[in-house]
């Protein structure tokens, strides 16, 4: 509600399809010279001596509240399984971000051990089925839109965890750092991220048969929710079509009454239709929200597609890895160049509905092209990250990272296979207990 000169309360104001136009492609591509990165580490939390032990929601709303006063230079949340999120604020440089990141997560550990709590980093809960910690009128709604397409959607909400690399949208002018040369980067060199670090083969304590089960969930989600748009030279205008023809998950009410839960209507039909109310401004910047492709515009880029990674310092890899794919010039043009043909196997069709993804989700670097490209990549970022001011501690972990694994044609989630089969868990108490 906003007031008038006179003082009277004035209604929001609906939104037309031109505005939404506009102020999609004004807010989502914001270019500039790439500057800033970011990060959000999510995080499975779980029972530090039973981890096969459902923790209570009584112990985390407890552990939480003791969270809440202790002072973190990152955004703290909570996803709607229990999931802890720490969200960095925009950072000048690599290490500035993980300093940041680094510090605050050793102080949310500590409060958590006290707990007898820990942070774990899985894709996917291996033990634990979906279950709702959460209950407010958002996630209500967000499940009952989700169920109607079958189980992936609560997992996607309860059971899973990511790191997600955030990169500034880059020049307007063509180019290695151009945002028309990132955005396409985003989406062809996300299937390697995929495949390079998948690390969530098991749900229900059995192997699912994916490498990234995460991944296979969000994809299972659906094109309207969870998918990308096609891929061309004018990504605002793609970006913005696809807002105004995806689907809307909910529209809110005020007062705590239960949020409607339209059935396929999308944005631009509530904007035809103005039914049951016009949409504001404010809904589209919900509506916004509801959407989860693995490449998310919000100002920035945001890439959604790589799963949590083991260790407490797991996610400093994908991290550093990406940014000096995306922010180092020569590294850019090298990661361009090595995943341009990866563009004959999406067959046209936009992330990560498509057989390239599919193949990185399921057998990730056991695929050969995947690979090549991933060692190609990996050797441009070590490169890179002396440049981009990377301390020698985040060097050698990208270095053993890459000997460990894209060396071999492996990823975390093959290390997790490797200990189930020999009767040891992926962490803590043994997985056949």
């Amino acid at each position: 509600m906003s007031e008038s000169a006179g003082g009277c309360i004035e209604p929001p104001t609906a939104v037309t399809e031109a505005e939404v136009d506009a102020l999609v492609r004004g807010i989502c591509f914001k270019t500039g010279p790439p500057r800033r990165l970011g990060v959000e580490v999510e995080w499975l939390v779980h029972e530090l001596r039973s981890p096969q032990l459902r923790v209570t929601p009584e112990r985390l709303e407890a552990a939480y509240a003791a969270l809440r006063t202790v002072p973190l230079k990152s955004a703290l949340t909570v996803e709607p399984g229990g999931q802890l999120e720490l969200s960095s604020p925009p950072a000048g440089s690599l290490m500035e971000c993980v300093g940041t990141v680094s510090a605050d997560l050793d102080a949310v550990r500590t409060v958590l051990r006290e707990d007898g709590l820990r942070l774990v980093g899985l894709g996917h809960d291996p033990w634990h089925s979906p279950r709702r910690y959460l209950r407010e009128p958002r996630y209500d709604a967000m499940e009952a839109c989700l169920d109607r397409g079958g189980p992936a959607g609560r997992s996607m909400m309860c059971a899973s965890a990511s790191v997600q690399v955030c990169v500034d949208g880059g020049y307007e002018e063509p180019g290695p750092l151009g945002h028309v040369r990132r955005w396409w980067l985003a989406h062809q060199l996300g299937a390697v991220l995929v495949a390079v670090f998948a690390n969530s083969p098991l749900a229900g304590h059995r192997p699912t048969g994916w490498l990234s089960t995460r991944q296979l969930r969000w994809a299972q989600i659906g094109t309207g929710r969870a998918g990308g748009p096609p891929l061309d030279a004018d990504p605002r205008g793609t970006w913005a079509r696809h807002v105004l023809d995806a689907p809307v998950m909910c529209i809110r009410q005020d007062g705590g009454e239960p949020w409607d839960v339209p059935d396929g209507m999308t944005f631009r039909e509530w904007i035809r239709s103005r039914e049951p109310r016009p949409p504001t401004r404010e809904d589209l910047d919900y509506h916004a929200t509801t959407l989860f492709p693995p490449v998310r515009p919000r100002g920035h880029l945001e890439l959604r597609m790589i799963d949590a990674q083991p260790g407490d310092d797991g996610w400093i890899v994908p991290l550093a890895v990406t940014a000096a794919l995306f922010d180092d010039p020569q590294a850019a043009e090298t990661a361009y160049r090595a995943v341009k043909p990866l563009a004959e196997r999406t067959l046209g069709r936009p992330a990560p509905h498509n057989p390239l993804w599919h193949d990185a989700a399921r057998v990730g670097l056991a695929d050969p092209e995947l690979r090549e490209i991933a060692a190609v990549c990996f050797a441009a970022a070590l490169e890179a990250l002396p440049r981009l001011g990377a301390a020698r501690e985040v060097i050698d972990a990208v270095a053993a990272f890459e000997a460990r694994h894209v060396a071999r044609g492996r990823c975390p989630a093959d290390d997790l296979l490797d200990r189930l089969h020999s009767g040891k868990p992926p962490y803590g108490k043994d997985l056949s207990s």
